[in-house]
Formats: C-alpha cells, structure tokens, sequence
C-alpha cells in the first residue's frame, strides 16, 4: 500500500506542476521586465512556462469546464508554450527569434484538431497533440545544445540539455503509441495508472530541470556580456588595450612553434587638428568612422585594439611583413578614399601605418610593438598617409 498521496494521485501533481510552471513564468517575466536581463530569452521562457502552466490547469477541469477550454483550449496553449520556448532559444546568440517553425507547427498542429471534434475516441487529438509538442521540444534540446556546447565542455553541454531531449522522448513516446494502438491507447494526464504517474513524476522533475538549465544559460551569457565589456574599448567596440596584448602574447608563444604573425600599428593623420576645428564629439565620430573602414579590411581571425587616442594596432596570424604590408596598403588606401563628414563639413581622413613581423629574436611581443611603433613614427616622419617598416627592415 502506497503511503505517499502523491504517488497515486494525478491531479495532485498536476496542480503541483501547474505552480512550480507559474512561479517559474513569474520569475523570468520579472527578469524581462524589470531587471532587463537578456529580455527576449526572458520573455519567451516567462510565456512558455505561464502557457504550460495554463495548459494543465486546463486539462484538470476537465468533466467540470466547457470542453472548448479543457480540451481544445488546453492542446492549444501547450503548443503555444513549447513554440514560445523553441522561438527564444536562438536570442541567446544574437540570433534573431526563431518564430516562424514554432507558428508553423503550431498552426499545422491547432488547424488540424480544429477538424476534428472532441468526442468520443480522442487518440487521433492525442497523436496529433504530442506530435507537435515533441517537435517543438527537439527543437528547444537542439538550440540548447548548441548554445552550451560553445561555451562547455560536450559532457556537461549534454547532460544539461538532456531533460528537453528527454521531454522529446516521453512526448515522441506517446505520440507514436497514439498513431500506433489506435483506440486503444488514449493517455489522459488524470489517469491514475503507473505509466501515467511516471510520466507525470518525469515531466515534473524535467520541468524543474528545464528551468534551471535556461537560468544557466542566462547566466553564463551575462558573465560572457560582462568579460567582453572588460575587454572592449567602449567608444569603437574594438579589443582594449589589455585584451590586445593578451591577444599578441598568446600569439607570440605559437610564434615560438613556427606560426608566425605580423602587426600592423596605426595613427590616425591629424587627429589633434580634427578635434580643434570640429571638437571632440567629432574626433570620437571619427575614430568609430576610422575602425568602421578598417574592419572590412580584416579576417575573422585577426584582431583589432585601440591603443590609445587616436592609436590602433591589427594582429595579423599566420602573417608575414610582406603579408602585413598588403594588408596595411590595403587599409591605407581604403581609409583614403572613404568620406567622413561632420554635421555637414567634410574631413579627410587618412592614417600611418607601421609594420612589423615577430622573429625568434624577438625575446617577447613588446619587442614587436616596438618595431610596429617606430615604423609608424617613420611612416609620419615620412609625410603620413603611408605604410612603413623600421628603416632597418624596410
């Protein structure tokens, strides 16, 4: 004899999942509203779990609400919580909102039980119902797999997505029993039988999991938010100072294992004159103009730093000086002909440009700065708008 009321009583663990859903919904709609933390992916979450939640309170009314609420009503806020969830996944990278497969099946799956009545035998609802929500589900584990294995290691990436894949399995599991035993099958989450409580207990321990995997994530994406802005020069949105030189020093020890690298050191002509004439809102408006030029000049793999002022510096893997030198000219020329212009008066903008590529002589990587930097000073020295090398190595 079961001394546990929980363990035979499904309405109970409806009524508990439908509050663990409902005070997760409220958490993350605070976190989107007023905390603004990663508030898309906030909103998505707070929706799918208040749906959810709305979804099996629905389905525990039934025999004592109007059938349009308990069941029509009920399959349809389900799916809606699972495309909301599927739908906020990719923001988590940037990406825009993945709402159109989360529609797609949700409109596939609502159009077609608004077809068929409910009466009578339900396992064609019950199929079409789980469908939809295990595709909605495999959807959500994949995005969260990605999203975690680009940040841990694959294990850990793994068994953190695991209670969405698993709800992908318990959902698939009943979908394919429904299409498959026919009337004999028809699963109703009130039913007291051992597979329905198994499912129940599963589901609830998942949903518990689920949230606490996307308050992870959320977590780890605020932490990464915060590292890139200790990183980051705040007016051109390049590497700061520090980052660069940490950038180059990782660079210089693969240079002492045969990669080489080259750095190309860049000062903006005129800089103090910009500033005088036209202030310096103008001279900052310049300077993200002046990175804006540059960076299409750049590899994925390269990397841009302001270095002070009106200073930059572009780390060049894989490089040689000749290499540094095409793509220095390359900058030059490109900086040349761009157009900048401030409330209406025009500006040149040009810059000089120093290059040095790192030797095994080089005992570490400020000695190659230094080289880059005085072959920007020669590049000056030499009438600006030009790419030079220290004179011993041009």
């Amino acid at each position: 004899m079961n001394s546990s009321p929980l363990a035979t009583d499904p309405f109970t663990l409806l009524a508990a999942m439908v509050l663990i859903l409902l005070l997760a919904g409220l958490f993350w709609a605070a976190m989107a509203s007023s905390l603004k933390v990663v508030p898309k992916v906030s909103a998505c979450v707070a929706l799918a779990n208040l749906l959810v939640a709305g979804s099996l309170a629905a389905h525990a009314l039934r025999g004592v609400a109007p059938d349009l609420l308990t069941f029509w009503g009920s399959d349809a806020m389900s799916l809606a919580g699972l495309a909301a969830l599927r739908a906020g996944m990719p923001a988590l990278s940037q990406k825009p909102l993945a709402w159109r497969s989360g529609l797609a099946i949700w409109l596939c799956a609502v159009g077609t039980l608004a077809t068929l009545p409910y009466a009578g035998d339900l396992h064609p609802h019950s199929g079409i119902v789980y469908s939809g929500l295990a595709l909605l589900a495999g959807l959500a584990a994949l995005d969260t797999w990605r999203q975690l294995r680009s940040r841990v290691k694959p294990g850990l990436s793994a068994l953190l997505s695991g209670p969405l894949f698993i709800i992908c399995a318990l959902l698939a599991q009943r979908a394919l029993a429904s299409f498959l035993q026919g009337e004999a099958y028809a699963p109703d989450l009130l039913d007291a039988d051992h597979s329905n409580l198994a499912f129940l207990w599963a589901t609830l321990a998942m949903n518990l999991l689920i949230n606490a995997t996307l308050a992870f994530l959320v977590l780890m994406k605020l932490i990464l938010q915060i590292q890139q802005l200790t990183r980051q020069d705040p007016l051109t949105r390049v590497l700061n100072r520090r980052a660069l030189q940490e950038a180059i020093e990782t660079e210089h020890q693969r240079m002492q294992r045969g990669k080489p690298y080259a750095l190309v050191m860049i000062d903006m002509d005129h800089f103090k004159q910009l500033n005088d004439s036209l202030g310096h809102a103008a001279g900052d408006a310049a300077l993200q103009r002046l990175v804006e030029v540059l960076g299409h000049s750049v590899r994925d793999v390269d990397c841009m730093g302001r270095m002070g002022g009106e200073e930059f510096c572009v780390l060049l893997p894989l490089t040689d000086l000749a290499g540094a030198a095409l793509v220095a000219e390359r900058m030059r020329w490109t900086l040349e002909q761009s157009q900048f212009n401030w409330q209406g008066q025009p500006w040149p903008l040009t810059a000089s440009f120093g290059i040095a590529e790192a030797l095994p002589s080089n005992a570490n990587a400020d000695a190659v700065l230094h080289r880059a930097d005085q072959g920007m000073y020669r590049a000056k020295a030499q009438g600006r708008n030009l790419v030079q090398a220290r004179e011993d190595e041009g």
